[in-house]
């Protein structure tokens, strides 16, 4: 499976939880780190929980490694590290105070559209 199809699996999977400002980066040309960072926000520990779940589930059930999660015990900030996808899921607060999308500026937009719903 490739790293796109991981990302994929993570959009969706954070999308059934309702993330909130869901932004995919393509990092392949800006870090060797990884090749997508999925950026998701919830307004409550509780719904940041439930959407680290979710992704954990999904990737687990599609076959993926989940190398390490980390941030659990705040429910701040968690990530989640799928090896060439690492997915970022912040309280608003956190989400605005650490800024990644500017950080990694350079980074360009994965299009979402196709794996998420429109909002009514």
């Amino acid at each position: 499976m490739d790293s796109k199809q991981v990302l994929e699996i993570a959009v969706k999977a954070a999308e059934s939880k309702r993330a909130e400002d869901m932004t995919a980066l393509d990092m392949r040309k800006v870090s060797l780190m990884a090749d997508y960072f999925l950026i998701v926000d919830a307004n409550s520990s509780r719904q940041v929980q439930a959407i680290v779940d979710e992704v954990e589930d999904q990737v687990s059930a599609n076959g993926v490694t989940i190398k390490d999660v980390e941030g659990k015990n705040s429910a701040n900030w968690i990530l989640i590290d799928l090896g060439d996808v690492i997915v970022h899921v912040f309280q608003k607060e956190q989400r605005s105070h650490y800024n990644l999308e500017k950080l990694w500026s350079d980074a360009p937009e994965v299009d979402l559209t196709e794996w998420v719903e429109a909002e009514a």
